[in-house]
């Protein structure tokens, strides 16, 4: 919020700030998923589950390098949103980052990036978006994030009693095309699932969405109905994805579906432009299509909170 916090809280706090907090706050979307039916929960209810149970925070789309005019310092709006995750009231457990860290794959984009993520002090999980695979042999990615991992940089890990799975869609994109994982990929899935109970929760993340928002865009992935054949027999999945720079969500069955906004430059609604791309906003609302997400599990409740953090309300 832009205007004197000092000021206000020295005449008392003014009905102005309250009101744009509550915007603030309010903005993002937050809901939760029981018996797989979505509904949205008050921000109390947020915050005392957020004391109660596991957050963690995901962020996307950071194209550190990106110059445009949607947004000349896309460097500059991840260190906002890294500022936002800083201020956090409850320290979330860790971060996922679903992909384009940087815009063109640049040794000195990965490092800027890192540079600025780290500061929010949490471990981040990586997966990596079509832009972190621009450079001829992909080393920069896989020298950074791709220890432990297997192929082009799969692999998953547990925390708090919930499965987390991070895959790679973004290998061999045709121009315009779908995403897809490949088959040696979508065996590794299937064998890392098979000893999980049906009742431990499941989060799958991924750059390009797993469900087809917008097939004319190559919004989806070829083969993602494989991946989720797989998943159908777990009580709570959740699948957080990136690349299309907006937040959209389903729910089909037992899977909730999730993509982030980007932390960079918005894109247009599916269909609503010739092409999907960097879209042009007045400056002064840039930063409300911007954002971060945070998401909630409490142990023993087949739900996951969302809330949608734009950088500005």
């Amino acid at each position: 919020m832009s205007h004197n916090h000092k000021h206000d809280e020295e005449s008392g706090i003014s009905r102005r700030r309250v009101l744009e907090c509550m915007t603030w706050a309010g903005t993002g979307v937050l809901w939760t998923i029981s018996g797989g039916v979505p509904r949205s929960l008050g921000l109390v209810d947020a915050a005392s589950a957020a004391e109660r149970g596991l957050t963690f925070l995901q962020i996307s789309d950071s194209h550190v390098g990106f110059d445009k005019p949607a947004n000349p310092n896309a460097l500059g709006t991840l260190e906002e949103a890294i500022n936002k995750v800083k201020a956090l009231q409850t320290k979330p457990a860790f971060m996922i980052h679903t992909g384009d860290i940087s815009h063109l794959s640049k040794a000195s984009e990965f490092d800027d990036a890192d540079r600025i993520i780290s500061q929010a002090k949490l471990d981040v999980h990586y997966v990596p978006g079509e832009h972190d695979f621009l450079d001829e042999e992909v080393k920069f990615y896989k020298e950074r994030y791709g220890k432990g991992t297997k192929g082009p940089g799969y692999y998953s890990f547990d925390a708090n009693g919930v499965h987390f799975v991070g895959l790679v869609n973004v290998v061999d994109l045709k121009a315009g095309g779908l995403g897809n994982l490949g088959a040696e990929q979508l065996e590794w899935l299937e064998d890392d699932l098979k000893g999980k109970s049906k009742s431990t929760p499941i989060v799958v993340f991924a750059h390009i969405p797993l469900w087809t928002v917008y097939q004319q865009w190559g919004w989806g992935t070829e083969d993602g109905a494989r991946a989720l054949e797989y998943l159908k027999g777990f009580g709570s999945v959740t699948v957080l994805n990136g690349h299309i720079h907006q937040v959209m969500q389903k729910v089909e069955g037992n899977v909730t579906f999730h993509t982030a906004r980007s932390t960079a430059f918005p894109q247009p609604a599916p269909g609503t432009a010739p092409s999907p791309g960097p879209m042009k906003v007045e400056d002064s609302r840039l930063r409300s299509v911007l954002g971060i997400a945070s998401v909630n599990f409490k142990q023993g409740d087949q739900r996951l909170a969302i809330i949608d953090t734009p950088l500005q309300g």
